[in-house]
């Protein structure tokens, strides 16, 4: 338990806002006794950061996860973008979502987040329209894109939801870009250089927690 000693403070959490804020009375090889000194409830954020993450090969997807579970985006969404050249198939669906929610679990007790990011299920184009089309606010992160993030944030809401997309390493095709456009998402440039898909979400999302408050 990380050499723990007594009159150490520990605080517990369940993932969803609850904290109890504690003491060890007591350690053992692999148990600690905690006196609990009060507890509080964390409320749900006004402002919300979902990350749509194109599916990446190797361990890439479950780094990407780690990083924006540590910069505080609430939820993630992998997808199945047209150019991924990882895909999950059915059989491996579940195998793969257990490692990105393995990785976010372990971040955010890293992290020492009240709140820990949910990871949806696998989605298709389709649905990533749907949720861009629903949101208050979404950002599709595009080099070529003639806006800046650091300029288009600005105009963000500082309440409700933003969704900010994150292509594969190829970028996002013409017909899911158009589609994704049409339904509301706004093309932002990030940088001066083209960053991996395994950090450009860690650092679009910091750059809208920044600018909106959230890491106020």
């Amino acid at each position: 338990m990380r050499r723990l000693a007594p009159g150490e403070r520990v605080d517990l959490t369940d993932g969803a806002g609850l904290l109890a804020e504690c003491v060890v009375t007591a350690a053992r090889p692999g148990e600690l006794d905690l006196a609990v000194l009060g507890r509080r409830s964390e409320p749900e954020p006004a402002f919300r950061v979902v990350v749509v993450q194109a599916i990446l090969k190797g361990d890439r997807g479950e780094l990407a996860a780690e990083l924006m579970t540590e910069v505080g985006v609430d939820q993630l969404v992998p997808w199945a973008a047209e150019r991924c050249i990882a895909r999950w198939r059915p059989d491996r669906e579940d195998k793969a979502l257990a490692r990105w929610r393995s990785s976010v679990l372990q971040a955010a007790k890293q992290s020492r987040r009240y709140r820990f990011p949910e990871v949806t299920g696998q989605a298709q184009t389709t649905d990533v329209v749907e949720r861009v089309a629903a949101a208050d606010a979404a950002l599709l992160l595009d080099p070529a894109a003639p806006d800046a993030l650091s300029a288009l944030v600005t105009g963000l809401p500082r309440a409700g939801e933003v969704v900010l997309i994150v292509g594969p390493e190829g970028g996002v095709g013409p017909a899911e870009s158009d589609q994704l456009v049409a339904a509301g998402a706004v093309p932002a440039r990030l940088g001066p250089s083209v960053l991996r898909g395994s950090s450009a979400g860690a650092v679009a999302s910091a750059v809208v927690f920044s600018a909106c408050g959230g890491w106020a």
